[in-house]
């Protein structure tokens, strides 16, 4: 167990670029605490920066790109669906650090090439070298992803070459490297609850990749805090998510010096509110979407943030989530996505009568 200080020397082990407003805000959602009968809390790394549409995988990119610059590489290659928020980060970060940004996108929903939305069309201003990759009739997307995968490395190949220096960033920055971002984001939330005299009970966030919920725990065994995490699913996962997670976690803190570890039994999923799939709107989600923007003004994302907001309130009302629990969100940011294709924002465009 380390203290924070300890933690913070550790981290700054490793080389690093700044790319994020830190730390970002955290603050009780006053209105929604009294409604649901916790102490609630929202930590803003939707406001993490590099511009207005930030999020959680800017802190995974400070060490990635960190390395990157390190290793004196001149472009960076990563993966995700047509409208990954990780794909339009790394492109903004990548901009900043004067790496030339490039994309394969699998078109989970198919976008229209003459009408870009949302992050796709981010990507195009931002001048990322974009790659759609279709589905073909009847293939699964993990095999899609890894199509992908391979194309992106015969592209790295090709360019290392012709001498141009390429990091390859796997999808959400789900490795050791990134999860290091999110042991410091640990570290960060352990500090702002401290000066606010306040411990939290709960952690709660939205798990896709598990780069993310690797860091998160990886950091609260660093600390050595007992505060419990609840990471709601956005996609299908198998019964060795957990493990895998932990041994990303573990790697984080390997790559750290640490000798703290994660074990997969702290790191139960909630599985039940990404249905009926990836980048399909749900009832539960969207309504949890429009419950935060009609008590607090703050708006969610049908992909991600808000699935994960759902998934944490049905677990209050159950008394899962007891009374009384102080509860911290932790918003990843999406929220380009309310402007993306109808498939993906469902029912929130719908106008509500009466």
């Amino acid at each position: 167990m380390k203290t924070i200080q300890e933690a913070r020397t550790l981290l700054q082990r490793l080389p690093q670029q700044s790319l994020g407003f830190y730390p970002t805000p955290l603050h009780r959602l006053e209105r929604l605490s009294r409604q649901l009968g916790v102490e609630l809390y929202l930590k803003r790394d939707d406001l993490s920066g590099v511009n207005l549409f930030g999020g959680n995988k800017i802190r995974k990119l400070e060490y990635l790109l960190g390395d990157a610059v390190d290793r004196g590489c001149g472009a960076a290659i990563t993966y995700g669906a047509t409208q990954s928020n990780h794909a339009m980060q790394t492109a903004a970060a990548c901009r900043r650090c004067g790496l030339a940004p490039i994309l394969y996108l699998v078109s989970v929903v198919e976008p229209d090439p003459r009408q870009l939305r949302a992050n796709l069309l981010l990507d195009s201003v931002l001048g990322a070298e974009v790659h759609i990759v279709p589905m073909a009739p009847g293939e699964t997307e993990a095999a899609a992803e890894a199509r992908a995968f391979r194309m992106g490395a015969d592209h790295a190949a090709r360019l290392e070459a012709q001498g141009t220096g390429c990091c390859d960033i796997p999808m959400g920055g789900a490795n050791p490297l990134g999860s290091v971002g999110f042991i410091g984001g640990w570290v960060e939330l352990r500090e702002q609850l401290e000066a606010l005299g306040v411990a939290a009970d709960w952690v709660c966030h939205a798990t896709g990749t598990g780069g993310t919920l690797a860091g998160l725990a990886a950091g609260r065994a660093l600390l050595g805090d007992d505060t419990r995490i609840l990471p709601v699913s956005v996609s299908a996962k198998d019964t060795g998510y957990e493990a895998r997670t932990a041994r990303l976690a573990n790697e984080a803190l390997a790559l750290l010096g640490a000798e703290e570890r994660v074990e997969a039994e702290a790191l139960a999923v909630a599985r039940d509110y990404y249905a009926p799939g990836y980048e399909i709107p749900n009832e539960a989600g969207n309504g949890a979407v429009r419950l935060l923007a009609r008590t607090e003004g703050i708006l969610l994302d049908p992909v991600y943030s808000g699935k994960a907001f759902g998934g944490m309130v049905d677990q209050i009302r159950r008394g899962r989530i007891p009374q009384g629990s102080t509860v911290v969100f932790w918003h990843t940011g999406g929220a380009t996505a309310l402007f993306a294709e109808g498939e993906i924002v469902g029912d929130l465009a719908q106008r509500e009568e009466g």
